[in-house]
C-alpha cells in the first residue's frame, strides 16, 4: 500500500471508532488525541482493526509510534508495503 491508501485506511478506521469526529480538517503532524475525543479504548481499536483488516502485528512497545497520523503512516509503510487494498 501506498502512504496515502495508509492514510486513507487510517481515516476509514477513525471514521467507524469515532463517527461523530470531523475528521476533514485532521492535521497529519499534530496527535490524534489532541485533535479528536480518542480515548485509550479507542486507541487499542485502531490497532485491533489493522490487526483484522491487514494481519498487521502492532507490538505494545510501539503504541506511541501511532501518535498522529504521519508518525502512524510513516510506522505502517514498511509493514503495509506488500499489502493489497481490500
Amino acid at each position: 500500500m501506498t502512504p496515502a491508501e495508509i492514510r486513507n485506511e487510517i481515516l476509514d478506521i477513525l471514521e467507524d471508532i469515532a463517527p461523530d469526529e470531523d475528521l476533514s480538517g485532521l492535521k497529519d503532524e499534530v496527535a490524534f488525541r489532541d485533535q479528536l475525543e480518542l480515548d485509550s479504548m479507542d486507541f487499542l481499536d485502531i490497532v485491533m482493526e489493522l490487526r483484522k483488516r491487514h494481519r498487521v502485528q502492532i507490538p505494545e512497545e510501539s503504541y506511541g509510534e501511532l501518535a498522529s497520523m504521519q508518525s502512524t503512516v510513516t510506522y505502517l509503510e514498511p509493514l503495509m508495503k506488500d499489502l493489497q487494498k481490500a
